[in-house]
């Protein structure tokens, strides 16, 4: 089951500001977020979480991926 996280779920389980979260997204370094209606979106669960395991990937020595979820 897809599971959608508001914003302040995604910056407390990546442990990134805000204003982070999106520049890293405009950059194409984070999950794009899904419009949920006209001033709500959110980040798929799963997306965020691959996102924290290719960081930690890469960290151990593996080659960083292009997050474009």
């Amino acid at each position: 089951m897809t599971k959608f996280m508001r914003l302040k779920e995604v910056m407390e389980m990546t442990a990134m500001s805000r204003s982070n979260v999106y520049k890293m997204m405009s950059e194409g370094r984070f999950p794009q977020s899904v419009s949920l209606g006209a001033r709500a979106v959110a980040w798929v669960e799963s997306e965020v979480q691959d996102w924290i395991l290719e960081r930690i990937a890469l960290r151990d020595g593996g080659v960083e991926t292009q997050a474009t979820n």
